[in-house]
Order: C-alpha cells, then structure tokens, then sequence
C-alpha cells in the first residue's frame, strides 16, 4: 500500500469548477404576474383610448375648474334668489291674511251701517212732498250773523251714479221788524243713498231767520228735485 493510495475509486468530474454553480431560473409564477400587468396596462390604455373620455391637458382642466366655480357662484346665487322668493310668498302669505281679516271687518261695518240705514230711513218722519230726494232731518240755528245749518237729504233710487246738484236755502225773517225773504248761496252736493250737510253761511247785517226753504236742484237754477219748508229751531 502506498503512501498516496486511497481506499476507494477516484472519479473525475467531467465539467471545471465554475460549471459546479446551479444556473438561476426565472420562476413560472414571476412570469405570469408581468404578462398579467401587461396585460392589464394594455387593456386599461384600449379602453382610455376607445371608451373613456379624453385626458384633459392643463389649459383644459383650468377651463373646467373655472366652468364649475362659475356654476357654484349661479348655484348660489340661485339659492339666495328663491330664499328671498319663499320669504316674500310668506310675506305675501301674511299680508294677504290680514288683508283678508281686514275686508270681513269691512264687510261686517258695512252689513251694520246698512242696517243702521234702513232703521234710520224707517224712524225718520218721511218728506210730504215726496220727490226724487227727500229731506228728511233738519236743524237750523241762529248764530250772530249767520245761518247754521245741518240738513239730512235721502235718495229714492239710490242706484248707479251719484246724484251731483245744489241745495239752495231760501230764508224767511225779520229785520227791522219787518218780513224779508232772500236767497243764501247754493251749496254743492254729491249724494249716494243718503247725505248730511252740515255747516253754516252769512245773513244779511240784522236779520233774524225764522224759516228756510230747503231747495234741491239737478243744477243751480235747473230742475227741482226736492223741497221742504222748515222752521228755525
């Protein structure tokens, strides 16, 4: 037995010793997940392209925003509008209650001033003479010189337009001690159903009124359409 020798067989490799290293492989799952992204990038860039809507570009995402702030702005100033609309249909709302409450007093006023009316034209001695416009309540006064008067005329048919005409006082008395007559200045009257007049005109220096011809004409020296003759009270 040598000094060398071995026990077993020596085997000699075939390949050197850099061939010894295992070469590296690329896995199967590795190349499945970049076919896979590809794939995806590619199906998400067709679709962009073909479906999507175009990318927008700096000058027109600008336009956008800007497009969209100005439809905020009308989006507000729309609000504000009908904010202000609903307020005043509410006001609206308010008044027209109150108006409404307002004309059923007004109605009851009137329902009450016409029921006056008629006690009042059935408590009131009728005019004798019976024309178209009737006198129908008198007072008559002396006051220094003059004539204070107060006068309740009524009308027959009170329907359509008003009656427009004067009323004359034609006075009777004494001065001097003796009887005059003269005619005071007529007074203009508008009459619907019924009117009052009331106030008073000068007298002649001296004269003392004892009786008035109340005079109603359609005009001043036209047609009669009421008389009565009454006494100073």
């Amino acid at each position: 037995m040598g000094l060398f020798r071995r026990n077993g067989p020596v085997v000699f490799e075939r390949y050197s010793y850099g061939s010894r290293r295992r070469r590296w492989a690329v896995p199967n799952w590795l190349w499945l997940l970049l076919a896979g992204v590809a794939i995806g990038a590619g199906g998400l860039w067709f679709a962009q392209e073909e479906y999507l809507p175009a990318r927008l570009g700096p000058v027109e995402s600008k336009q956008l925003k800007d497009r969209v702030d100005e439809l905020e702005r009308e989006r507000a100033r729309l609000q504000g509008a009908l904010a202000k609309a609903e307020g005043d249909a509410q006001a609206a709302r308010a008044d027209a209650g109150r108006l409404g409450n307002e004309l059923a007093g007004a109605r009851e006023s009137v329902e009450r001033l016409q029921k006056n009316i008629a006690l009042f034209d059935d408590v009131l001695p009728p005019d004798p003479r019976g024309g178209p416009i009737g006198v129908r309540g008198w007072r008559f006064a002396n006051e220094g010189s003059r004539l204070a008067y107060h006068v309740l005329l009524t009308r027959q048919r009170a329907t359509g337009k008003p009656f427009e005409g004067v009323v004359e006082f034609v006075v009777t008395g004494d001065r001097g001690g003796r009887a005059e007559t003269i005619s005071l200045a007529p007074v203009e009257v508008t009459l619907g159903a019924w009117q009052h007049l009331k106030g008073s005109l000068p007298l002649p220096e001296g004269l003392a009124a004892r009786q008035v011809t109340v005079r109603v004409l359609d005009r001043a020296g036209g047609a009669l359409q009421g008389m009565r003759v009454l006494n100073v009270r």
